[in-house]
């Protein structure tokens, strides 16, 4: 897997923290600097956390386990939806419904409505039904779907989750750590890196840094995926 070298990683502006009187001085260790009152995060300390997240990654998919993508920022969504769907991993890209995880039960049965409304709306099972009708189940579909299309296919909680900006998807960590879910996050000057298993240091804000990240810890997931495959297909051809 092709990690992204250092200056990949400055091009990117993954280096650009917050203000200073913005921190977390749980951040201090992985601060190089202090420029013109902003942070600039130590890429060294990047790319150790990158590696160790993307390994982690790697070893949850070729174990057959699903990794859950979080981020509802603006400028997050469209790669991590791509990212996500690439590797058919569940995603969360609207809004974090409180209990996600911890009421997992009741999300499923929001799912399997929106699934019967989809079957119900395609299969032509509606045709005694008004247009106004139609257009009320139509209206809720899309509802539906855009706060939990991306869990679609989630039977139950995921291995782990990645995060980008743990702060900003704070309610989603602390459903994970009740349910033992790891955890790898983006961590921005702002935040506290001890809140993640595999905090990978760098700027959450700007989308070529979400978007360098995003696709390393994909590509670490690509491959774990193909190992698992091989694996799998030796065993068939061994036994048979």
């Amino acid at each position: 897997m092709e990690k992204p070298t250092y200056k990949e990683l400055l091009d990117a502006g993954v280096h650009f923290g917050h203000l200073k009187k913005k921190w977390n001085p749980k951040m201090s260790q992985n601060i190089f600097m202090e420029r013109k009152g902003i942070h600039i995060i130590d890429l060294n300390r990047t790319i150790e956390g990158l590696d160790r997240a993307a390994a982690a990654a790697k070893q949850i998919a070729r174990s057959g386990r699903k990794i859950m993508f979080v981020a509802t920022k603006k400028q997050a969504k469209d790669i991590v939806t791509e990212a996500a769907r690439s590797v058919g991993m569940p995603y969360i890209t609207e809004r974090w419904l409180g209990g996600m995880m911890t009421n997992f039960a009741t999300i499923r049965r929001s799912i399997k409505k929106m699934q019967t409304i989809e079957r119900m709306l395609s299969d032509g099972s509606l045709e005694s039904v008004t247009k106004k009708e139609r257009l009320t189940l139509s209206r809720e579909l899309n509802k539906l779907e855009k706060v939990l299309g991306g869990i679609a296919n989630l039977n139950r909680t995921p291995a782990a989750m990645f995060i980008v900006d743990i702060s900003h998807e704070h309610i989603a960590i602390s459903e994970a750590h009740k349910l033992g879910i790891r955890t790898i996050g983006m961590v921005d000057t702002n935040s506290d890196p001890g809140k993640v298993d595999f905090a990978i240091p760098s700027n959450d804000d700007a989308s070529k840094s979400i978007g360098i990240i995003v696709r390393t810890i994909t590509a670490a997931i690509q491959e774990g995926l193909e190992e698992r495959k091989n694996t799998k297909t030796e065993k068939e051809v061994s036994a048979s």
